[in-house]
């Protein structure tokens, strides 16, 4: 099977032309090898994709006909993503969190919550 075409039926992406993009940037590897999106792949091979500063592994396990649902992908692919990766994720989560707190001039809610606060 493609490799593009197998993180996509896995749900590593939400499109398969994202696959296949993330596949032409040398985005994806196998080994440690950069590989292409027409790429055969084998059951037991490792597959690396590099999403952002996030390093995720699949090992293959078996073909699916087409895209899966996010219960049976543990059928066809078995996550060996390092624990180091995990935590450096949970790190970007938490920095962009914090980021996404509005900067600037309070909304409607915050006065309103401030008022409460401050009321004897």
């Amino acid at each position: 099977m493609r490799v593009d075409k197998y993180l996509w039926c896995i749900r590593a992406f939400k499109t398969r032309s994202l696959a296949t993009n993330h596949c032409r940037e040398g985005k994806v590897f196998i080994g440690e090898k950069a590989i292409k999106p027409a790429q055969e792949i084998r059951s037991g091979e490792t597959v690396r994709v590099r999403k952002g500063a996030v390093y995720f592994e699949w090992q293959v396990l078996d073909f699916p006909k087409s895209r899966v649902s996010a219960a049976l992908v543990s059928d066809y692919a078995r996550d060996i993503t390092p624990e180091s990766q995990r935590q450096k994720l949970e790190e970007i989560r938490a920095a962009q969190r914090d980021l996404m707190r509005p900067v600037g001039r309070p909304t409607k809610r915050d006065r309103r919550d401030w008022e409460k606060y401050f009321k004897d």
